[in-house]
């Protein structure tokens, strides 16, 4: 029993340098971070037990704690703000994720000069570009502040090295795929790498009431890249989004423990740097004498925020056997669904022979289905060259039997609707309370939404020479 008990201490174990996971017997593959060739031999891990140690803290009623000491601080950026919760709280660990060049170290350059001040130093650390690049965006931004503190570093012990020298009251880590230890096995980026910089950097903020936003990388299907240990570590996870070849960016909530998710922050990226749009809805709009065919507007929630959108459609003769169908800013299966419902619900035949192009102005993205009314009608007004009455916006969600459902928000979609000059509103039935001044006509299917398009005779195609002898 003794040599049996022997033989199973001795027996070697299997190690991933990556994430640490620990198995009995080689595997070419880890099964935890799907690497490959990185599970190697190890000794045999010794049992350990934990024992009762000297408590740091005495444990209170929770009516007894302070609740001050998570007072939140504005960052002198009032969208950001918006979507923090009212701003960043001592000891707060931000994760901040967007693709490259969609603007986030231009956002936190100017967030780390705003909030800097005497009484709260700003220490942003840099490990992708020199202290001399920052130097210039900052002039570019006018991001220049003399209780703001910059450091170009890759090594985490200089990193709590310049927090003991500077002692700042928000700390900014672009990025954090970029900083390594090296106690820890593992390149740069790497799951043990990131799991061992945010969790001493998580450490060091709680104990300094230090408030710290990390950049992170994102993968190509848009997910944070590296463990997703890291999101569930952190305080407050926000998403960057926006096109790079479009202006508008969009600042998401993904996880607030000091406050909710629904918030939205909209900026206006420009070549002086980005600045906060507390009314974006003009981003998205197109203001004409006189409407034009295959227009329509609608009003999306971003969160809780109502914003004013124009959906455009255009139809021409297919010169191929397959038409196209090109959509930028809305979902190719929903435009689909809508053609459908358009050619079997509402008798409009004239589309499946041409070419449909449909998208958004001013590069929103509109993948609710309180937006299908208002791509069906504008598909529609372009089938038959028809423009749709002049100050109308539509809300409501499409089915595949043509029937108009009710959506989330009506209320708050029609007064930002109103509050923008808008007059006539097309929704699904029992909207609820309507603004004064706003005529709101209740449509049940597809047949009643068509009918608000005037009558006037489709445009003719060209008949051939057969037609014509």
């Amino acid at each position: 029993m003794a040599a049996r008990t022997k033989s199973a201490k001795e027996r070697p174990s299997y190690r991933c340098t990556e994430c640490g996971w620990q198995t009995a017997k080689w595997l070419g593959r880890c099964p935890e971070c799907q690497a490959w060739g990185t599970v190697e031999e190890y000794g045999a891990p010794a049992v350990r037990t934990t024992t009762p140690g000297r408590v740091t803290t005495s444990a209170v009623p929770i009516g007894q704690v302070d609740g001050r000491q998570a007072t939140a601080r504005s960052t002198g950026v009032p969208e950001l703000d918006r979507v923090l919760g009212g701003g960043l709280v001592p000891g707060a660990v931000v994760l901040v994720a967007g693709e490259p060049g969609v603007g986030k170290s231009t956002l936190l350059l100017d967030v780390a000069a705003k909030s800097a001040s005497d009484e709260h130093r700003t220490l942003y650390v840099t490990g992708e570009e020199s202290a001399s690049q920052v130097r210039l965006r900052a002039d570019r931004i006018h991001a220049i502040d003399d209780h703001l503190y910059l450091a170009a570093e890759t090594d985490l012990a200089a990193v709590l090295g310049h927090l003991d020298a500077v002692k700042p009251s928000l700390l900014i880590l672009d990025s954090v795929q970029t900083v390594a230890s090296p106690e820890i096995d593992g390149a740069p980026g790497g799951m043990a790498q990131v799991r061992e910089v945010a969790g001493a950097l998580i450490r060091a903020s709680k104990e300094r009431g230090m408030s710290t936003l990390l950049v992170g990388h994102v993968t190509k299907d848009g997910a944070i890249a590296g463990p997703r240990l890291l999101e569930h570590l952190v305080d407050v996870v926000l998403h960057f989004e926006g096109d790079r070849h479009a202006r508008l960016r969009l600042v998401r909530g993904v996880k607030n423990r000091y406050g909710t998710t629904d918030e939205v922050g909209c900026f206006e990226l420009h070549d002086e740097g980005i600045t906060g749009l507390a009314d974006p809805s003009g981003l998205f709009l197109t203001r004409r004498a006189e409407p034009v065919p295959g227009t329509c507007l609608t009003v999306t929630l971003e969160g809780r925020r109502p914003l004013v959108a124009e959906v455009q459609a255009l139809t021409v003769d297919s010169q191929i056997p397959s038409p196209r169908r090109t959509t930028s800013g809305l979902e190719t299966s929903r435009v689909s669904m809508m053609l459908a419902v358009l050619e079997q619900r509402g008798r409009i035949s004239a589309l499946g022979k041409r070419d449909i192009y449909s998208a958004t102005v001013g590069g929103v993205k509109l993948s609710e289905p309180a937006a299908d009314l208002a791509v069906a009608l504008a598909l529609a007004s372009a089938a038959s060259d028809t423009p749709l009455p002049k100050n109308l916006v539509a809300i409501g969600e499409v089915g595949l039997a043509g029937e108009v459902r009710r959506v989330t928000g009506v209320q708050r979609r029609l007064s930002e609707a109103h509050r923008l000059g808008f007059t006539h509103a097309l929704v699904p039935a029992d909207p609820g309370r309507v603004p004064d001044g706003m005529k709101v006509l209740e449509v049940a299917d597809m047949g009643d939404a068509l009918r608000v398009l005037p009558r006037s005779r489709r445009r003719e195609a060209p008949r051939d020479e057969g037609d014509r002898r």
